[in-house]
């Protein structure tokens, strides 16, 4: 049986897509497979570990546990959208970097993309609000502590510099 593809118009990291695609095809698999988008990582498929976290109209989000119909109109960011017009690194970026947050770095965007999140919604996080904030995100590498240091630096060095927490 030969599945008709309907149409889908999305923005990802501010920029706009009109697509052809299966409607049972996973938005993860569109960012990945026709947007070129490998910063979004597939962990278990089945919406448990994070590796796949996508920010959809200002939530994080399992993008496995999407599909592409039901992100018609969405606005997206994956970790390809966080990077500056001159290439420059966010500031959660260069938190994670700074404080060995980074290991084999397979959950750092579902991480980072949680923590911007969190960050819009509440600039000065407790380390308890980080932990519940990342909680839908599996590391196997850090043991959660230097992610923790992170999302606190991140937070105050976007505080000192006035950085506004966009995406």
């Amino acid at each position: 049986m030969v599945t008709k593809k309907i149409e889908l118009n999305i923005k990802v990291n501010n920029k706009d897509y009109k697509l052809l695609v299966s409607p049972n095809k996973r938005l993860l698999d569109v960012l990945r497979e026709d947007l070129g988008l490998n910063g979004v990582k597939e962990g278990c498929g089945i919406g448990e570990c994070g590796a796949c976290t996508i920010v959809m109209n200002g939530k994080n989000i399992c993008s496995c546990m999407v599909l592409a119909g039901q992100a018609e109109g969405a606005e997206i960011i994956t970790i390809e959208g966080l990077t500056g017009p001159e290439g420059e690194l966010h500031p959660l970026q260069e938190a994670f970097m700074e404080t060995g947050a980074v290991q084999c770095g397979f959950c750092t965007p579902g991480m980072i993309l949680s923590s911007l999140v969190l960050l819009r919604n509440n600039p000065s996080p407790t380390k308890e609000e980080i932990r519940a904030a990342i909680s839908g995100n599996f590391c196997r590498c850090t043991g959660y502590q230097q992610i923790i240091e992170a999302v606190q630096l991140a937070a105050e060095k976007m505080r000192k510099g006035g950085v506004k927490v966009n995406g």
